[in-house]
């Protein structure tokens, strides 16, 4: 799996940790960010097909 980095304000940070690890929802930050951007991700497919921009080879 590539390796990323990003730069990402503390407030940010913060706020990602608050749901990782015991009694949180994710098992490490990596995991917490995966699906962040999945769920972004989805989120702009259903707004491009919303607005008929999917191309149906991207699907």
């Amino acid at each position: 799996m590539p390796k990323i980095s990003a730069e990402v304000p503390r407030e940010l940070l913060a706020d990602l940790d608050a749901h990782v690890g015991d009694g949180g929802k994710f098992v490490n930050r990596s995991e917490a960010i995966r699906a962040s951007v999945r769920k972004t991700l989805d989120l702009l497919d259903e707004i491009d097909a919303r607005h008929g921009r999917l191309d149906d080879e991207a699907e």
